[in-house]
């Protein structure tokens, strides 16, 4: 737990103090929309779901960025940083393979809620690849001693892609979809 804190305390710190105040900004843009025209469900779910976008992802865009004190190294053969992980069996092998995976669940929940055109798995998957390709790019670019993974890529887009099947299911248990008159309510 120390070394969490010492690698990432600023970033908690600041998360913790941002949780409040955007949650204050979208109540905020919530009424706005309100007053106007939109809808107080739609009102609220936009900005309920762009609060989770800052809240829920651009805490690990800023650790992903952060400089680290090891090599700069390009893996480009799909799973064999993965397979390394995994068999080094370290709390190391769990922190990469979640982290990696997690990182970009809220994107793939929040976008389609907010900008329905993203809804789906394999488009919130692409979405999720091409955003993680881009950040392992600048890690390479900016030399910030961190590996740049293709692993890595396709754990993140698969957290997108989980994140996706999550909002799909959230939006159909919510819609308002009338029973067939055959079907019987319990």
């Amino acid at each position: 737990m120390r070394q969490v804190w010492e690698s990432w305390g600023d970033v908690l710190v600041v998360w913790a103090i941002a949780v409040p105040v955007v949650a204050f900004g979208a109540a905020g843009l919530a009424r706005m929309r309100m007053r106007r025209g939109r809808t107080p469900g739609e009102a609220l779910r936009w900005s309920i779901a762009e609060a989770g976008i800052l809240l829920g992802t651009l805490p690990w865009i800023w650790m992903i960025l952060t400089p680290a004190h090891g090599e700069r190294k390009v893996i480009l053969v799909p799973f064999r940083d993965l397979i390394a992980t995994v068999m080094e069996a370290s709390t190391n092998t769990v922190v990469q393979i979640v982290a990696n995976t997690i990182l970009f669940i809220p994107l793939g929940f929040c976008l389609p809620l907010r900008f329905p055109w993203f809804a789906g798995v394999f488009r919130m998957f692409a979405v999720g690849a091409a955003l993680s390709a881009a950040l392992e790019t600048a890690q390479y670019v900016f030399d910030l001693g961190r590996y740049s993974s293709i692993d890595d890529v396709l754990m993140n887009a698969a957290g997108a892609g989980i994140g996706a099947f999550l909002s799909t299911v959230h939006t159909l248990r919510n819609a308002k979809v009338p029973l067939s008159p055959t079907v019987r309510r319990a």
